[in-house]
């Protein structure tokens, strides 16, 4: 990939900077032939990146399933960075007016405890990680983003990357006596006690250690890396709701845990 950006690219860039720090939205419409191909959206997801100057704590994975490939057009995940500030360890508060749009997602959340390589196989990766129970929160510097945002304009936006909640962290190894269990777990989400969604973790590419290396893999091509204590928000269980005030809560099976988030209005 390039490395270079454009005058264009740069621009945009500045201008996802401005919606994100002001909070006032851009128009998707304005923006549908910014971004030439993919490459160009990493190449604006870098430079917002650079423009916001925090501590990257780690990644979230987008469209790992088929529902969310197709609604978007893509046939393949994509990545955004997430600073380490973003990362909140559940239980926790967030005031909706820290966000713009957001969503709520059911996720594993996986933290590196050496550097990933693209060469590990998804069993050393489960040896080499933690897990934990998450929600993650995504967010856009667009308006009525979801679920119309063109694929290219999602990754420009750092994948949509919002807040990712997190619960106790284990070890993969210890959580999970193989690659295969991980598939398996199962997640059911709330708002202030009604039940609202199930999900399983196979509906992320099968299995969220197969996201956690797709992703090992894209940033080793664009000469990145996933190094030691920075996270990883896998992908989501369940086609997300939109966030509101209230009392969140994602119930995992397998002694993963819950997760708890209180939302104010304010």
């Amino acid at each position: 990939m390039t490395t270079t950006t454009t005058e264009t690219e740069t621009q945009f860039a500045q201008q996802l900077f401005d919606a994100y720090q002001t909070q006032h939205a851009l128009t998707m419409a304005d923006f549908t032939d910014t971004v030439a191909d993919e490459d160009a959206a990493y190449r604006v997801q870098a430079q917002l990146t650079t423009l916001k100057n925090q501590p990257v704590g780690g990644y979230k994975v987008s469209l790992t399933s088929e529902e969310t490939q197709k609604m978007f057009d893509a046939h393949a995940p994509l990545y955004g960075a997430q600073f380490s500030n973003h990362f909140l360890a559940a239980p926790t508060t967030v005031r909706l007016g820290q966000l713009m749009t957001p969503l709520v997602e059911v996720e594993l959340v996986f933290k590196a405890k050496e550097k990933l390589s693209p060469d590990d196989s998804l069993d050393e990766l489960r040896h080499k990680t933690t897990v934990a129970p998450g929600l993650e929160l995504p967010d856009s510097r667009f308006a009525d983003w979801f679920p119309d945002l063109p694929k290219n304009l999602v990754v420009a936006d750092a994948a949509v990357g919002g807040l990712v909640v997190y619960g106790e962290e284990r070890d993969t190894d210890q959580q999970f006596a193989s690659v295969d269990a991980v598939a398996t777990v199962k997640c059911s989400l709330t708002h202030d006690n009604e039940h609202l969604k199930d999900g399983v973790a196979s509906e992320v590419l099968g299995n969220p250690l197969k996201s956690l290396h797709w992703l090992v893999g894209k940033l080793a091509a664009q000469g990145k890396s996933l190094t030691a204590g920075q996270r990883v928000s896998s992908g989501t269980f369940v086609l997300p709701p939109f966030l509101t005030a209230g009392h969140w809560q994602a119930d995992f099976d397998q002694n993963l845990g819950s997760v708890q988030l209180d939302v104010t209005n304010d």
